[in-house]
């Protein structure tokens, strides 16, 4: 009877050691698990298509993202297009705002090739595959008395057939009063795609551009779809030749504007621009760089301006 009682407090004994070990290993394997968990999220995010993946946030044209975007009320979306030989490039990015079916911003460089020439307008006027949702629009602006306003020029991407077939998304599209949209917005858009161009006085010339979204900002919305019509546009460059940087802004409202245009008397600092939107432009460079840049409005720094 002793041995009975004896083996069975073994088997207990033994039943209740394997029990602790398997619930231990069950506790060890949670920062396990979570570290699977988190190596899978990373190996998504790699997989994610080039037009949503946020490690391009860090180049130097992407403003700071909005609370919008972190409280899933906008979207970052970065656009690639082959160049005029087949290789991929990043053509333009942009922070879209679901609430305005507007975008805050538009970003996009120029050096050696994306300022080259190497075809013509096309007309591809379309729904952004990115944002499907949002914008087959080509309704709302019809009959709207408002010009379909590039943000990035259909000029500004010539480099390539596919990168100025996107600038026809229209999701990049803004309404403009015409006047405005042909005349002082034109005229300093061709001004920036000659600095584009210019080598002189850059190796990149870093471009954001957009129209205001805010609600002070608007002057009501357009079509079904509530398109919301910026009151104000704006540009803010950044040139960079070899350790120099040299920046300049422009705010404009949106409306006829007297001729002979006067580029100069639109121009302020980046430092006023951001105070005049809220967008933290270029807080990618190193701070003792951004600092003293943001400050400039030296004119003479940007030929025939």
């Amino acid at each position: 009877m002793k041995k009975i009682v004896v083996s069975l407090s073994v088997v207990l004994l033994i039943v209740l050691f394997f029990y602790t070990c398997r619930s231990g290993s069950r506790r060890l394997q949670r920062p396990i698990q979570a570290e699977r968990v988190e190596k899978e999220k990373e190996d998504d995010l790699v997989q994610l298509p080039p037009a949503n993946h946020l490690d391009d946030t860090v180049r130097i044209e992407i403003p700071r993202l909005s609370d919008d975007f972190y409280a899933n009320k906008a979207t970052f979306v970065m656009h690639y297009a082959d160049d005029n030989v087949g290789n991929s490039t990043m053509n333009y990015s942009m922070e879209y705002n679901y609430a305005s079916n507007h975008t805050r911003w538009v970003a996009f460089t120029f050096y050696d090739k994306t300022s080259e020439v190497n075809t013509k307008r096309s007309n591809a006027w379309s729904a952004d595959p990115h944002l499907l949702d949002y914008t087959d629009n080509a309704m709302d602006f019809r009959g709207s008395g408002y010009d379909r306003g590039h943000l990035v020029a259909s000029a500004d991407r010539l480099y390539s057939i596919p990168a100025n077939e996107q600038t026809f998304y229209y999701s990049n599209m803004s309404p403009q009063i015409n006047s405005f949209n042909g005349g002082i917005w034109a005229s300093l858009e061709n001004r920036v795609q000659s600095w584009g161009k210019l080598s002189a006085i850059r190796d990149t010339l870093y471009v954001v551009k957009g129209g205001t979204i805010r609600d002070d900002q608007i002057m009501g919305t357009i079509g079904e779809s509530k398109i919301v019509i910026p009151k104000y546009y704006f540009m803010a460059l950044l040139a960079k030749k070899g350790t120099t940087y040299n920046s300049i802004a422009f705010w404009f409202e949106n409306r006829a504007h007297p001729q002979p245009y006067s580029l100069t008397d639109y121009a302020l600092s980046v430092e006023e621009l951001e105070e005049l939107t809220g967008i933290d432009f270029f807080h990618n460079l190193p701070d003792s760089i951004e600092q003293v840049v943001e400050k400039q409005l030296c004119i003479d720094d940007w030929p025939d301006l």
